[in-house]
């Protein structure tokens, strides 16, 4: 069977130099995230997200990576999904962020913690009303009778706290993933791509150029 060509691929030429990037890989990140948002991708915060059981079958998704510092990454779930069932049992994993219109690619790797009560809560009630509802009523990645029942629950859950806010599920919060790599991965003319990977290294990061 001969080859399928996807049409629309474009090749992107700009050099990824040792000499041009910041020391600090956050510093980094947050340099080519904010160009991500200024050529208008929709969501450039929009990551694959992979994790592993402790019998290394893996397993991802797309999350939203809703904050980042030099602390972690920072993306949102309830704790009894199958993504939390997995991190609780094997707190190791990964993100890829991926940005076409910049032919460009982001690899982080680390352990993962929940963050803070008080941190969970107040990016809960931050969000829409209706999405804090959703995820009252969803019992996420289980088994469920159908739309019509997930759509009955949250308006039970509508007109139950019609007087107030709704609260916070106990089983839903944050992770933190801690990064001890971050590989920056630029696409080049002739499949010659540029990656870099910031690997943690005596209490900083050394910089190394991998082959593409």
């Amino acid at each position: 069977m001969p080859v399928v060509r996807i049409p629309g691929m474009t090749e992107h030429g700009r050099p990824l130099d040792e000499r041009d990037v910041a020391a600090d890989p956050v510093v980094q990140f947050a340099a080519w995230f904010r160009e991500a948002g200024q050529v208008g991708l929709r969501l450039p915060e929009a990551a694959a997200l992979a994790t592993a059981t402790p019998e290394a079958v893996p397993a991802a998704r797309m999350v939203l990576v809703k904050g980042f510092d030099a602390r972690g990454f920072v993306f949102f779930s309830n704790y009894e999904s199958r993504k939390g069932s997995e991190l609780a049992a094997n707190p190791r994993a990964a993100l890829v962020f991926y940005w076409d219109e910049l032919g460009r690619q982001v690899r982080i790797e680390g352990p993962v913690e929940r963050t803070s009560r008080d941190e969970s809560d107040a990016y809960a009630r931050s969000r829409p009303r209706a999405s804090q509802l959703s995820a009252l009523a969803s019992p996420q990645s289980q088994i469920v009778e159908s739309r019509a029942a997930l759509e009955g629950r949250v308006r039970e859950l509508e007109a139950l706290y019609a007087e107030r806010d709704p609260p916070v599920p106990a089983n839903w919060g944050g992770f933190r993933l801690k990064p001890d790599s971050l590989e920056f991965w630029q696409q080049r003319d002739d499949r010659l791509h540029d990656r870099l990977r910031y690997r943690r290294s005596d209490g900083g990061w050394a910089i190394e150029r991998l082959a593409p």
